[in-house]
């Protein structure tokens, strides 16, 4: 792998490394996960010049930022030093991992933080997000509060997830904020329309999940896959029935200009979202070394006029069939307002 140009969350946060690494499927939100490869996924990445973890307080119910916790505390220093903690708070959930909902007055930012730091193990947390917006509460209460935090020296940098535009602005106005994390790839286009002019007018980076789009990118998925009950994509609608099938298609036609450049269906999906912008870092949910090691050969990916031309015609924007979460989930998302 060649020597990376790192990339920079907006005008306010850190310089990261041009892939970030989503520790979220290491906490059963795709099946079960093996701990010591996720421990050792963890290491290869920052081994591989990885800066950026992601995590979330409630993957798992703390479980995923114990993992991460306990890779950091078990690698070189070297490396732990380079580590950067993204974490996304404010989510609700039972004893049986239903989602009960949203919290993110400002008491309760700085509860969720207190616990967060004790479970990862540090001082301060490098980026530090509500994972949605709170109906009930204005986003400048919320932003102010991890303002605070910032004061405080507890939190370095503030960061948003699945807001539209108008939410952005907002919370722009109350503080600085160093990037949105929100759901980007070939087949989740949505984000073009208003929300990245939004981001990039007020110098405001793209951390992009779902890349892959829960794997269905990947070229690994094939029809009549089954799925865990605790696996995500067993509710999604675009792993369901005909849905999957039309877009595995998708897919297909895209795996033929994949097998023209002698790269992996999930090395140009990434290679995409990399070109898209240097103030975009798209996270990988890689849960293997394999899957990392593939994912790290993206960025050895040039795609020219000609290369994403081709890649747009096989997968023109809209053209999943489903959306991208279900109802319920659909429902909480501001972005899609």
């Amino acid at each position: 792998m060649t020597t990376q140009t790192p990339r920079t969350l907006g005008t306010t946060g850190p310089q990261v490394f041009p892939l970030g690494l989503g520790c979220m499927g290491m906490s059963g939100m795709y099946g079960e996960a093996d701990r010591a490869e996720s421990i050792a996924t963890i290491h290869a990445a920052l081994e591989a010049g990885v800066t950026l973890l992601d995590t979330g307080d409630f993957y798992g119910m703390g479980h995923n930022e114990l993992l991460v916790a306990e890779a950091l505390r078990t690698a070189p220093a070297a490396l732990r030093e380079n580590a950067l903690t993204s974490v996304k708070f404010g989510a609700h959930r039972g004893p049986d991992g239903s989602w009960l909902g949203y919290d993110t007055r400002p008491a309760a930012v700085k509860t969720w933080a207190a616990y967060s730091l004790q479970r990862l193990g540090v001082d301060h947390i490098d980026v530090y997000r509500p994972a949605r917006l709170d109906p009930d509460v204005p986003i400048e209460e919320t932003v102010g509060a991890i303002a605070e935090l910032v004061e405080q020296g507890y939190v370095r940098h503030i960061g948003l997830s699945e807001v539209g535009a108008d939410t952005i602005r907002r919370a722009a106005a109350t503080a600085p904020i160093a990037d949105l994390q929100i759901e980007y790839a070939l087949i989740s286009r949505g984000p073009e329309r208003e929300i990245l002019p939004t981001l990039r007018e007020l110098g405001i980076a793209v951390t992009a999940y779902g890349v892959l789009s829960r794997g269905l990118l990947s070229g690994h998925v094939t029809p009549g896959q089954q799925y865990a009950a605790n696996d995500f994509r067993a509710h999604s609608p675009r792993f369901q029935g005909d849905n999957l099938q039309h877009n595995l298609n998708l897919v297909e036609a895209l795996r033929k200009i994949a097998e023209q450049k002698g790269v992996s269906v999930a090395q140009i999906a990434i290679a995409w979202v990399l070109s898209r912008g240097e103030d975009i870092v798209p996270l990988i949910g890689a849960r293997t070394r394999t899957r990392l090691d593939e994912a790290l050969g993206a960025l050895d990916v040039t795609l020219d006029a000609a290369d994403l031309a081709a890649v747009e015609a096989a997968v023109p924007a809209d053209a999943a069939a489903g959306e991208r979460y279900a109802p319920a989930q659909m429902a909480m998302l501001d972005s899609e307002r």
